[in-house]
């Protein structure tokens, strides 16, 4: 599941897992260490390959230059969440608002900031981030999607909440044939859904 920061992967790939009977792995969860120290960068390949040696699983995160390489060798899906910005930007800053308020822990201890809300630093704020790379996502996985290399994956490029919440449905498995066999949607599903304009339907902010 990638995307750009607070387009929504983890709820989407949460709940895909759930929907595959699959492991789910949020990156983040790994990455940062109590006190948002990053995991040197051998222990989380190290821990991401043993995560995607197993049969059947959903892991949330883009970390293109320190484990995309394992994930998507292992991989048969990638379900790219390109929400438009202004949509990415109303749920991050909402988002953090709530977790700031609530204190709610994010990973090993770790806690949004107040002080994040008034940095315009990327590597301060995640609200910053997600406006100054939202362009530069996109472009990266457009080509990533492009790329003769990645031949072997089924992108499945997502660019509505209405858009989500089809492909989240077409993912069950039906009784009759029983859970997939792969972390893939089942044969049939769509690989864009919504136009690539990506408007929101009025009122529809989440799954």
């Amino acid at each position: 599941m990638v995307g750009t920061s607070g387009a929504g992967k983890s709820t989407l790939a949460a709940a895909l897992a759930r929907v595959l009977d699959a492991e789910f792995l949020e990156l983040d969860s790994v990455f940062h260490q109590p006190g948002w120290v990053p995991l040197p960068r051998e222990d989380f390949r190290r821990r991401v390959a043993a995560a995607v040696a197993g049969e059947r699983w959903v892991i949330d995160g883009n970390y293109t230059s320190q484990v995309k390489d394992l994930v998507w060798a292992r991989a048969d899906t990638v379900v790219w969440l390109d929400l438009p910005r202004r949509t990415v930007m109303r749920r991050i800053i909402w988002r953090s608002l709530w977790r700031a308020a609530k204190r709610t822990e994010l990973w090993n201890g770790n806690r949004e900031r107040w002080r994040n809300f008034f940095s315009l630093d990327k590597e301060e704020s995640v609200i910053a981030w997600a406006w100054q790379t939202h362009a530069a996502t996109r472009a990266k996985l457009e080509a990533a999607r492009a790329d003769q290399g990645n031949s072997h994956l089924e992108f499945v490029r997502l660019t509505s909440p209405a858009a989500v919440r089809r492909f989240l449905r077409s993912a069950a498995p039906s009784p009759a044939s029983g859970a997939p066999t792969s972390g893939a949607p089942p044969s049939g599903a769509p690989t864009s859904e919504a136009p690539t304009s990506g408007a929101s339907p009025s009122g529809v902010d989440q799954l």
